[in-house]
């Protein structure tokens, strides 16, 4: 890769010094072997600790009122950022906010756990079918 096409800031952010910085944060398992586990850009800094939105997202997409779901960071005076969901439900399922907090904290810490849910229809997504969470951040603010 060159450059970013007639994006030089964007260009000088992404390739230093002979590499290439995509934003992917990943972890090596016992056998060295990578795996993708988010986006630096989407990770939620709460209260001074990191939260990934792809580990919430798994945890509620297990309840099975759950179709799809994302989670992304809000703005909040006193932790920096709180989790927020976006939550579509399977056709004909309820539940509610309280109902998948409680299911979220069987599987995650405290700080994890989404302090607002809100229900939508569909999530905004692109041309790749991937969900767009600066669309979901900016109806939160």
């Amino acid at each position: 890769m060159r450059g970013y096409l007639n994006d030089a800031a964007e260009t000088a952010i992404a390739l230093r010094d002979g590499w290439l910085f995509t934003g992917d944060l990943a972890r090596m398992d016992e056998d060295g072997f990578f795996r993708v586990v988010d986006r630096k850009k989407d990770m939620i800094k709460s209260g001074g600790l990191n939260v990934y939105p792809s580990e919430v997202e798994h945890v509620l997409a297990l309840h099975p009122a759950v179709a799809r779901c994302a989670v992304v960071g809000v703005a909040d005076d006193k932790y920096g950022e709180l989790v927020q969901a976006w939550v579509v439900l399977q056709p004909g399922a309820r539940t509610s906010a309280d109902e998948l907090k409680s299911f979220c904290r069987v599987e995650l810490a405290a700080y994890k756990i989404p302090k607002d849910i809100q229900f939508c229809d569909q999530l905004p997504e692109n041309f790749l079918g991937k969900v767009r969470r600066i669309e979901l951040r900016q109806r939160a603010a």
